[in-house]
């Protein structure tokens, strides 16, 4: 079955909708929408192999044309939509909450993970609390100069180290993890290889501790099931950029509920505010204050950020309704021979492998020394694109990719590890 943008809209009604507002904005003729995998239609046509959406992904060819309809909306053209933004803003949330296994209340639209991370330290009085940090090499390679910075400001920080699996050794995160520990941060996958946490396993140990979970859901949110309350996750921030197929500038940040009344607000911005009355203006009525208000106790009265990006709103609003008919696990099983493809050609040219056998997630990277220059200019030059760095690289794989990618992949690769 083909979505059509009309189908788009009723699919996005149903799980749950994107508002009267984007039902009246079908002025342009949009690419299918398929429900079955590999959806290269609907993609551009891409000049390389592209097996690196661990970096930017692809915007989808719907989300174009609903970028498309919002600029027209925006120029305030003759014949352009009349588009709802809050209602498309809203949806985009519950979509969002639904894909991870939150509620809306808990979600807050931010700019970034890292913006998502930073506010959540703010809010636990991180570094004057003092106490423990405990993390892993394993988690998000930005995070290290923050926890570094906080470990110089008198936090006591471990960071875990990857085991020769790839791993982290959920043994010595027990043993890590003391009565003085305020945090556990880690990724629920890693960017470095793939590896996927046991998100339950990880909350278990540090609530009984009395510390507080964070989980960056950059590589998770897309590519693998999450139920993020069902495992007892406080807190989660994710871009847009990646697998959620938008655009940089826009993510989410997830507070569970019932920790909101522990914390303390990071910032005040108007967007937190959930009642307003002001005193001072003309017609306004009297009052012994400049003006009355209060805060929302949802994530949003906590968090929220300000203006938030249309654009990346808009696009959102296409590609969620999408990824859940999809369905993350579906995608989850249709990727893994690709994945278990990859792992066995590669190691079996004798490549150092970095991702752990049996791993589930979109993400195989190998270790390879100056791999940037040993394989960056030859993948250029055969037209496909992966992850190249100093001495890493990492094959991406998405909902459009095929054998087919492989093949071109394997065929660029040199035999074995360069000396």
């Amino acid at each position: 079955m083909d979505f059509t943008r009309r189908a788009l809209v009723a699919a996005a009604a149903a799980t749950p909708a994107l508002g009267a507002g984007a039902a009246r904005a079908e002025t342009a003729s949009p690419p299918p929408l398929p429900t079955e995998l590999p959806a290269r239609p609907a993609f551009a046509e891409m000049p390389f192999v592209y097996l690196d959406s661990g970096a930017t992904h692809p915007m989808p060819l719907a989300a174009k044309a609903a970028l498309s309809d919002y600029l027209a909306y925006k120029t305030r053209a003759k014949g352009a939509p009349d588009l709802d933004m809050g209602e498309l803003q809203k949806a985009m949330v519950e979509n969002f909450a639904a894909l991870v296994g939150g509620t809306a209340d808990e979600i807050a639209v931010i700019q970034s993970t890292t913006m998502g991370e930073n506010l959540v330290l703010q809010a636990l009085g991180i570094p004057a609390s003092g106490g423990r940090i405990v993390t892993d090499a394993l988690h998000f390679f930005g995070s290290y100069y923050t926890y570094g910075r906080l470990g110089e400001a008198g936090m006591d920080v471990v960071t875990l180290p990857m085991t020769p699996e790839g791993k982290t050794d959920m043994d010595a995160m027990a043993a890590a993890i003391d009565g003085k520990t305020k945090l556990v941060a880690i990724s629920a996958v890693s960017t470095v290889n793939g590896f996927q946490h046991d998100l339950k396993a990880v909350c278990d140990l540090a609530h009984a501790h009395g510390a507080y979970v964070y989980v960056d859901l950059a590589h998770a949110a897309g590519t693998v099931p999450l139920d993020l309350r069902a495992a007892g996750v406080d807190f989660a921030a994710t871009s847009s950029y990646k697998w959620l197929m938008g655009d940089f500038g826009l993510g989410f940040l997830y507070a569970r509920k019932e920790v909101l009344s522990e914390i303390a607000r990071p910032w005040w911005g108007y967007h937190q505010v959930s009642r307003f009355t002001s005193h001072v203006l003309p017609y306004d009525p009297p009052g012994e204050t400049v003006a009355d208000y209060a805060a929302s106790e949802t994530a949003e009265g906590y968090f929220a950020m300000g203006t938030t990006s249309w654009t990346g709103v808009v696009q959102l609003a296409a590609t969620l309704p999408w990824i859940r008919t999809l369905d993350v696990a579906r995608i989850q099983t249709w990727r893994q021979p690709l994945a278990d493809a990859v792992q066995t050609e590669l190691r079996g040219r004798g490549y150092e492998p970095l991702t752990p056998l049996g791993s589930r997630t979109p993400l195989v990277a190998f270790a390879l020394k100056d791999a940037s220059g040993k394989l960056g200019p030859l993948l250029r030059e055969k037209d496909v694109r992966i992850t190249v760095s100093r001495n890493r690289f990492r094959v991406s794989l998405s909902v459009f990719n095929d054998m087919n990618d492989l093949d071109r992949l394997f065929a660029a690769l040199p035999k074995a590890p360069p000396a």
